[in-house]
């Protein structure tokens, strides 16, 4: 048993800080129970080497397109890592679905490396319960009749001005 105390300048800044501690103690939880995985979508870019050869064994093509989209959406974290960073995301996965198991793309310096070396890493559980939720919603969706969504208009004209701030270059 543990007591942290948390203490912050702001009410905002507190409970952010709190809800970090929380995720932290969970995803510690996660990881001793099922262990633990390369992160920055290193591990999830490796399993969708797996897909073609399962994809190979499908006869209907409506389930070969489904294998197609989960290859996709595996690869799809890593690959946002790597463009977020400013290199080619498709440079960078094709590098680590070639390499072993534990290398990944370092986005903090731009190295490729051990990722639980580096100690970037997620609980193993955190990353199949992503990807058991993400099939299942898709599931949901294909069985669905309609989808509603909220239609927000785009904003039209002009960005607002910035009434009552004084001494600035264009005001």
């Amino acid at each position: 048993v543990a007591v942290i105390k948390v203490g912050a300048a702001t009410e905002t800044e507190l409970e952010d800080r709190k809800l970090r501690i929380e995720d932290a103690k969970n995803a510690t939880f996660s990881a001793v129970e099922e262990g633990i995985a390369p992160g920055g979508g290193a591990a999830m870019a490796h399993l969708s080497t797996l897909v073609p050869a399962i994809r190979e064994t499908l006869l209907d093509d409506e389930e070969k397109l489904g294998a197609d989209i989960v290859m996709k959406g595996l690869i799809h974290p890593l690959s946002l890592i790597a463009e977020n960073a400013g290199v080619e995301g498709a440079v960078v996965v094709e590098k680590v679905q070639h390499d072993e198991w534990e290398m990944g793309y370092n986005a903090m310096n731009d190295t490729y490396c051990d990722m639980l070396e580096a100690g970037v890493i997620d609980p193993a559980k955190v990353t199949r319960c992503a990807i058991e939720n993400a099939a299942s919603i898709a599931g949901m969706v294909l069985t669905t009749q309609a989808v509603m969504t909220e239609n927000v208009p785009a904003p039209s004209g002009p960005a607002p001005t910035l009434n009552g701030m004084t001494g600035m270059p264009g005001m």
